[in-house]
């Protein structure tokens, strides 16, 4: 069986601790060191949440600052619009006043038409009496064609004839001859025999009717003669015709073989004819255009400045009003080049108007090629001994998005102030 331990005896230490002496009463110095103590811990916490709180709100307040661009070197642009006659005259009226807003194609000035329409008419007549001859040459050329083919066949057939002629004539004039020596040697013969007989009757040889015989042949051989020699001439005549006819049908088959000549000329003529057409119309035309000239419209909607006045005799290009298209204009802001460094196209631009404190809604839409010196007069030469570095200004053109300005209270070369969104 165990035996039971001995119990440790208990003792009492609360006796044997020495006994804490009270801590004396606070007076009023203890009192305020500890509240300035305190005090100045919080202080401290507050200053450091200040500090916190200015580094955070230095931060976004730098990201907002760097988050856009602004300028107050801005103005309001548009494309001004000159309205100038094509045609000179007098103004007979005038459709508009200053400042009155037109739509596109509205009549702002009518020219007298009346000599206009003169040169219409004229065109008009110029062009009847040149189609007129063209149709006549156009006839022309296929007539001039059968024309020419039949009298060729004409004059080589003539030719023929002729060559027949003189075959015919020379044969003749052969026969002729023949028939003239005939004559001759029957002439010689009678007229020896006459005088036979004639010797013959003085003997008392041969009756007087045997000489009357043949005085009688005699006469008639000189009269044979005679008739012979005639033949003779009219046959050389026959050929000397015939020469000459078929010189002239030999004419004939040359000029007839010109024919394709001819024809070509005729249709050289109606081509010119049909030119001259085309001419006329050209001019009509032209004298249409001229009428229409005479009615000056505006070229886009916008707001009318007008220099002109019913009575006035213009000349073409002379400049009578200016339109103004409040719907078109833009933004051109004169930028830093420092301040180009992140700047895009297509970035997001709130553009404020001086004249009516609104906010206008854009966006950036190209960056000027070249600072705005550059496109002056006369350019800045910086190749100097005396040369100051200056920052440049680049014009930014900005446009603002559709229906902003539907109040037309933009008007060009108003100031504003655009401020570009980087992000």
């Amino acid at each position: 069986m165990a035996q039971e331990a001995n119990p440790l005896p208990v003792v009492d230490k609360t006796e044997e601790l020495p006994a804490i002496p009270a801590p004396p009463p606070e007076t009023g110095r203890f009192r305020v060191l500890r509240g300035s103590r305190r005090r100045t811990k919080f202080g401290r916490w507050w200053l450091i949440l200040a500090a916190v709180v200015l580094v955070v709100g230095g931060f976004f307040l730098w990201r907002y600052l760097a988050s856009y661009e602004s300028t107050d070197d801005a103005q309001v642009d548009v494309h001004l619009y000159p309205v100038s006659p094509r045609v000179g005259g007098y103004v007979i009226k005038v459709n508009v006043g200053d400042n009155q807003w037109v739509e596109k194609g509205t009549e702002l000035v009518e020219i007298d038409p009346r000599d206009y329409q003169v040169a219409v008419d004229k065109a008009n007549a110029d062009l009847a009496n040149a189609e007129a001859s063209a149709r006549s040459l156009g006839i022309v050329v296929p007539i001039t064609s059968v024309n020419t083919s039949s009298q060729l066949r004409s004059a080589e057939s003539d030719v023929a004839n002729a060559q027949a002629g003189i075959l015919a004539a020379q044969e003749q004039r052969r026969a002729a001859r023949a028939q003239l020596e005939q004559a001759l040697a029957n002439d010689v013969k009678a007229q020896d025999d006459l005088v036979r007989y004639k010797l013959l009757v003085d003997k008392r040889e041969v009756s007087a009717q045997t000489y009357d015989q043949a005085l009688a042949v005699a006469k008639a051989s000189t009269a044979s003669v005679t008739g012979g020699r005639a033949n003779v001439a009219a046959a050389e005549q026959a050929v000397q015709q015939a020469g000459s006819r078929l010189i002239q049908a030999e004419a004939s088959v040359q000029y007839a073989q010109t024919g394709p000549q001819q024809v070509a000329s005729s249709r050289a003529r109606a081509l010119s004819a049909a030119a001259d057409v085309q001419q006329k119309r050209a001019a009509l035309e032209q004298a249409n255009l001229n009428l229409g000239y005479t009615r000056i419209v505006a070229p886009v909607s916008g707001e009318v400045n007008k220099t002109v006045v019913t009575g006035m005799n213009v000349q073409p290009g002379q400049q009578l009003l200016t339109v103004v298209p409040l719907d078109e204009v833009w933004i051109t802001a004169n930028f830093k080049e420092t301040q180009l460094k992140h700047m895009r196209p297509g970035q997001r631009v709130d553009i404020t108007a001086d004249t009516n404190g609104r906010t206008y809604k854009g966006h950036v839409d190209s960056i000027g090629g070249a600072t705005g010196p550059l496109f002056s007069v006369l350019p800045p030469e910086n190749a100097t001994g005396n040369y100051v570095k200056i920052v440049q200004r680049i014009p930014v053109k900005i446009v603002l998005e559709p229906g902003e300005n539907r109040d037309h209270q933009l008007r060009p070369g108003m100031n504003v102030n655009p401020k570009v969104y980087l992000r």
